[in-house]
C-alpha cells in the first residue's frame, strides 16, 4: 500500500543579517552636485529620489521583515536600485584617513553576522565597509535568507505550498551561489563568517537539498510511481549527505543553529530509508518477496538511524512504525507462503537518482515592477565623453551621407544633361514624358514653389536675429574694455586688475568663431538664392502640369527607335539607377539611425578607472557600428561609376540613331531644364530647411554666449567699483607733504638777533564805581519769577540787550557749580610774574568787557562763577 505522505516536513531557514542605519542622502547629494551638471548631465534636484532611496534602505535593512512576499518585494527593490546606481554613484572602499576623491562616495555600511546571536538584538561579529559591493552582497544574502524563511512558512500539505517552497528554495540557493561565485571573491579578507565561501557553499547546498525534498513531497501527494519517488528520495538523501558534510566544517564551530546538523543527518538517513521503502513496494509488485524483505529491513535500520540522529528535531515515529509493519507483514508472508531467499543488501540493484532541484540564477531586475530612481542621471565625465562620441559619430554620418548625396547629385546632373529618362519616354515627340509628370507631382507634394519662397523669405529675418544677438554681446565687451582702458590710463600702475583685453580673449575667440559661421552662412544663402533664381521659372512650370504641354516644344516622331536595342538598354539602365537611389535612401536612413548603448560603456569605465578614455571606447564602438555601412556606401559609389559608363555609351548610340531636328533639340533642352529644376528644387528645399534649423540652433548658442558676456561684464563692473573705492580710500589716507621751509627774513631779525615778541597790551581799565561794586560781597538776588506766557527768555523793557543787538557786551550762560567742561583735573595756574591783577568777580547780569589778548599774554586765573541760591540761569532777571 502506497504511503500518502512521508512526514510533515519542516525546512531550515537562514536568519537575516542585521544592519545599522547609514547616511545616504548627504554623501550622494554632494557627489551629484560636484560631479553632475548641465545639459547632458542634469540640473534636476535629486533630493526626493535620494530620500526615497534612504527610506527604502531603512525599510529593507533596519526594520523587521515578515515572512511574506511583500517584505521580499521591498528588499528586492532596494537591491535593484543598488545595482542600478553601481556605475552612476560608485560607492567605493577607501581608507578612513583618506578623503574620498571626486569619483568616490564614502558611505559606511555596518552589517552583523546572521548566525551570531551574542547579543539580544545584534551580534558581536560585525563589519563596517564603505563599499557598494559589500552592501549589495549583504542585501542579496538577506534576499536568499528571506526566501528560505518564506519557504519554511509554506503549508507543505497543499500543492501550492510545496510549489512555492520549491521555487523559493531554488531561488535562495541561486542567491547564495551568486554571492559565492561572483561577489565574495572580490573581498580579500573575510568580512563576517556567514559570507565566507565555505558558509555560502553550505547554505546553497542546504537550499538545493530542501528544494529536492519539496519536489519529492509533491510527487508523493501526486501519487507518482514508486520508482520515480524512490529516485527522488535517493537524490534528496545524497543532497542532504553533501549538505551535512559541508555543515560540519570545523571553522564554523558553534555558529550554525544547534538543530541544523541533527536535522540534516536525520533527513539524509530518512530519505534513504524512504527510497528503500518505495523500492520494496516495487519489488512486492514484481513478486520479489526476498528483495522486498531485504529493502524493508534496510529501510527499518535507516529509519531508526534517522530517528537517533535527529532526536527531538524530527518526529519519525509514524514513518518508522509504517516501515516496521510492512516488514513484519512481508516477513510473515514469506515464512508461511513464499519461503523466498532474502538476498544480501550489496547484491541488490542500486537505486537510481532523479536530480530535479537546482540553484536558479539571479534575475536582473529581481522585481518586475522595478523603476530606476536615477534613470536620467549621467555623470559629467560621461557627458563629456558622450559629447566627444557624438561629435565623432556626427562626423562619420555627415561624411558618409555626404558621399551618398554627392554621388546621387552627380548622377542626376549627368542624367539631366543626357535628358534621361525623358528622352527614351518621349519618342513620340508630342506628349509629356511620365518622368516629368512624376517630378512635378513630387514638387507639389513637397509644397511647390510657395514653400521655397516662404523659406527664402524667412532666412533674412533669422539671420538678422542672430547678428543682433552677436553684435550686442560684442558691444558689451567693447564698452567694458574701453572703460577699463580709460581707467588704466588715468591710474597707471595703480590699476592692478587683469586687463579686460586679456580676460576676454577666450570670449573674443568664441565670438570670432560665431562671426565666421555667420559669414559662411551668408555666403551659402547667396548661393542658394542664385540657384533659386536660375530654376524658379521651371520649378513654377512643374507645379502646373496643365501648362506643360504649351511650354514644351513638339518634335517629329521617332517611332523607328521605339523597340530598338539602344532604347531597351537605356530603360534597363534607368531601372538600375532607380534601384541605386532606393538603396541609398535605405543606407542613409540606417546611417542616421545607427545607435548603440555607449553610455553604459562609459559608465563602466568611469566606475572601474575613475576616468573615461573617450577616444579608445568611441573609436572601437563607431568602427564596429559603421564599418558595414561604410562598405555599402563604397560599393554603391563604385556601382554608380560603372553604371554611368554604360549609360553614356548607350546614350551615344541612341543619339546617333535618333533623327536630329531644330524642334527636337529645343524640346530636349526644355526637358533637360525641367529635370534639372526638379533636382534643384529638392536640393533647395533640403538646404533651406537645414538653414532654418541651423539659424534656430545657432540662435540658442548665441543667446548663451550673450548671457555669458553679460555675466562677466557685470562681474567686472562690480570689481571695478570696489577697486575704485579702494583706490580712493588709499589716496585719502596718504600723508600730506611737509610744509615748505620758511624764508630767512621770517626766521631772524636783521643783524642776526632774535626777533622780540610784540609788547604786551595794557590791562583793561575798570571804572571806579564798577570796581567798588565788584569788591563788595554779592547781594542776595531776589527770587526768580517766571516770565509771562509767551515771553520766556525774551528781553524785558529797560533791560540791556545782549548778543547781536549789543555786540559790545557778551554774557555767556552761567555754568553749574564746579563744572569745567575743558579740564580733566584741577586747574593749576602758572606762576604770575608781573601779570595784571585778576579780574574782579562779576555780578549777575553784568557782562565782561570784551578784551583782546596777545598770543603770548599770560591768562589770568579763572575763578568759576558761583551763582546764588535759587538762581535760574534760563530766566532773565529784572534790574
Amino acid at each position: 500500500m502506497r504511503s500518502k505522505s512521508i512526514m510533515a516536513s519542516t525546512f531550515l531557514a537562514v536568519p537575516l543579517k542585521k544592519s545599522s542605519e547609514a547616511e545616504l542622502v548627504k554623501p550622494l547629494q554632494k557627489f551629484i552636485k560636484n560631479t553632475y551638471s548641465g545639459a547632458g548631465g542634469t540640473e534636476d534636484d535629486y533630493t526626493p529620489q535620494l530620500k526615497e532611496l534612504d527610506k527604502l534602505r531603512n525599510s529593507a535593512t533596519c526594520k523587521t521583515l515578515d515572512r511574506h512576499d511583500s517584505s521580499l518585494e521591498i528588499i528586492q527593490k532596494y537591491y535593484d536600485q543598488l545595482c542600478a546606481i553601481e556605475a552612476k554613484l560608485p560607492i567605493t572602499e577607501n581608507q578612513e584617513d583618506e578623503p574620498p576623491t571626486p569619483y568616490q562616495i564614502r558611505v559606511n555600511f555596518t552589517w552583523y553576522d546572521a548566525f551570531d546571536q551574542g547579543m539580544l538584538f545584534l551580534g558581536k561579529m560585525k563589519k563596517t565597509m564603505s563599499s557598494g559591493d559589500y552592501e549589495r552582497m549583504c542585501v542579496l544574502f538577506n534576499i536568499g535568507a528571506l526566501m528560505s524563511q518564506i519557504a519554511s512558512a509554506q503549508n507543505t500539505g497543499t500543492d501550492d505550498g510545496l510549489k512555492n517552497a520549491a521555487k523559493y528554495l531554488q531561488q535562495a540557493a541561486g542567491a547564495f551561489t551568486h554571492i559565492k561565485e561572483s561577489m565574495a571573491p572580490a573581498f580579500q579578507q573575510v568580512v563576517t563568517p556567514d559570507l565566507s565561501l565555505e558558509m555560502l557553499g553550505t547554505l546553497s547546498a542546504v537550499m538545493v537539498a530542501q528544494a529536492q525534498e519539496a519536489i519529492l513531497l509533491k510527487s508523493v501527494q501526486d501519487k507518482m510511481k514508486d520508482a520515480i519517488i524512490a529516485k527522488l528520495s535517493m537524490q534528496a538523501s545524497d543532497l542532504y549527505s553533501e549538505a551535512m558534510k559541508q555543515a560540519q566544517n570545523p571553522h564554523f564551530g558553534d555558529l550554525l543553529p544547534k538543530e541544523w546538523i541533527p536535522t540534516l543527518a536525520g533527513k539524509q538517513a530518512m530519505y534513504h530509508a524512504q527510497a528503500e521503502y518505495h523500492m520494496s513496494l516495487l519489488a512486492k509488485k514484481n513478486k520479489s518477496i526476498g528483495e522486498e524483505l531485504a529493502r524493508l529491513k534496510h529501510a527499518l535500520e535507516l529509519a531508526k538511524t534517522a530517528s537517533s540522529r535527529a532526536g527531538s528535531a524530527m518526529d519519525l515515529k509514524d514513518f518508522t512504525g509504517k516501515v516496521q509493519r510492512a516488514h513484519d507483514e512481508a516477513d510473515k508472508d514469506n515464512n508461511f507462503i513464499y519461503h523466498d531467499r532474502v538476498p544480501e543488501l550489496n547484491t541488490l540493484a542500486a537505486i537510481g537518482r532523479a536530480a530535479v532541484a537546482k540553484a536558479l540564477p539571479v534575475s536582473k531586475p529581481m522585481n518586475a515592477k522595478f523603476t530606476d530612481l536615477f534613470e536620467k542621471l549621467v555623470p559629467l565625465a560621461v557627458h563629456q565623453a558622450l559629447t566627444g562620441y557624438e561629435a565623432r559619430k556626427a562626423d562619420i554620418v555627415n561624411r558618409e551621407v555626404g558621399r551618398l548625396r554627392e554621388a546621387t547629385q552627380l548622377m542626376n546632373s549627368v542624367l539631366a544633361s543626357l535628358n534621361l529618362p525623358a528622352a527614351i519616354e518621349d519618342l513620340s515627340g508630342d506628349t509629356i514624358p511620365q518622368s516629368i509628370l512624376d517630378k512635378g507631382a513630387a514638387i507639389k507634394e513637397k509644397g511647390g514653389i510657395d514653400k521655397i519662397n516662404q523659406l527664402i523669405q524667412d532666412l533674412p529675418e533669422l539671420l538678422q536675429r542672430n547678428k543682433e544677438v552677436l553684435d550686442e554681446a560684442n558691444r558689451v565687451l567693447d564698452d567694458e574694455e574701453k572703460t577699463d582702458n580709460e581707467l588704466r590710463t588715468n591710474f597707471k600702475e595703480k590699476w592692478t586688475r587683469t586687463p579686460s583685453a586679456q580676460l576676454y580673449s577666450p570670449l573674443r575667440a568664441e565670438g570670432g568663431k560665431y562671426q565666421s559661421i555667420l559669414d559662411n552662412a551668408i555666403h551659402a544663402d547667396t548661393i542658394v538664392k542664385e540657384k533659386y533664381n536660375k530654376h524658379a521659372e521651371n520649378i513654377t512650370l512643374l507645379c502646373k502640369p496643365e501648362d506643360l504641354t504649351g511650354k514644351i516644344p513638339s518634335s517629329s516622331p521617332a517611332a523607328a527607335l521605339q523597340g530598338s536595342k539602344c532604347v531597351t538598354d537605356l530603360r534597363q539602365l534607368m531601372e538600375e539607377v532607380e534601384t541605386i537611389k532606393a538603396e541609398r535612401d535605405v543606407i542613409e536612413s540606417e546611417i542616421k539611425e545607427a545607435k548603440t548603448d555607449i553610455s553604459s560603456k562609459f559608465l563602466s569605465a568611469l566606475a572601474q578607472d575613475g576616468v573615461v578614455n573617450e577616444e579608445s571606447v568611441s573609436v572601437g564602438e563607431l568602427d564596429r557600428m559603421f564599418s558595414p555601412l561604410q562598405k555599402q556606401v563604397t560599393d554603391s559609389v563604385a556601382r554608380q561609376e560603372s553604371l554611368m559608363g554604360k549609360i553614356q555609351t548607350a546614350n551615344t548610340e541612341f543619339c546617333q540613331q535618333k533623327q536630329a531636328s531644330g524642334s527636337a533639340n529645343q524640346r530636349e533642352e526644355k526637358l533637360k531644364d525641367l529635370a534639372a529644376a526638379h533636382d534643384a528644387f529638392m536640393e533647395l528645399l533640403g538646404n533651406l530647411e537645414e538653414g532654418t534649423k541651423f539659424y534656430n540652433e545657432l540662435l540658442l548658442l548665441l543667446v548663451k554666449f550673450q548671457t555669458k558676456c553679460n555675466d562677466i561684464v557685470f562681474a567686472r563692473k562690480t570689481e571695478k567699483d570696489e577697486h575704485l573705492k579702494d583706490l580712493q580710500q588709499n589716496i585719502a589716507q596718504q600723508p600730506s607733504q611737509a610744509a615748505p621751509t620758511p624764508p630767512a627774513y621770517q626766521a631772524s631779525a636783521p643783524g642776526g638777533a632774535a626777533k622780540a615778541p610784540p609788547p604786551r597790551p595794557p590791562p583793561p581799565q575798570v571804572p571806579p564805581q564798577q570796581q567798588q561794586q565788584q569788591q563788595q560781597p554779592p547781594a542776595q538776588a531776589p527770587p526768580a519769577q517766571a516770565p509771562p506766557a509767551g515771553q520766556l527768555n525774551m528781553p524785558q523793557p529797560g533791560q540791556p540787550q545782549y548778543g547781536y543787538n549789543n555786540p559790545q557786551y557778551y554774557s555767556p550762560p552761567p555754568m553749574p557749580t564746579s563744572f569745567n567742561p575743558y579740564a580733566t583735573m584741577q586747574y593749576q595756574p602758572p606762576p604770575q610774574q608781573g601779570a595784571a591783577p585778576p579780574y574782579p568777580q562779576q555780578q549777575p547780569a553784568v557782562p565782561y568787557p570784551q578784551q583782546q589778548y596777545a598770543p603770548q599774554y599770560p591768562q589770568p586765573a579763572y575763578t568759576p562763577y558761583a551763582p546764588p541760591s535759587q538762581y535760574n540761569p534760563y530766566q532773565q532777571q529784572q534790574r
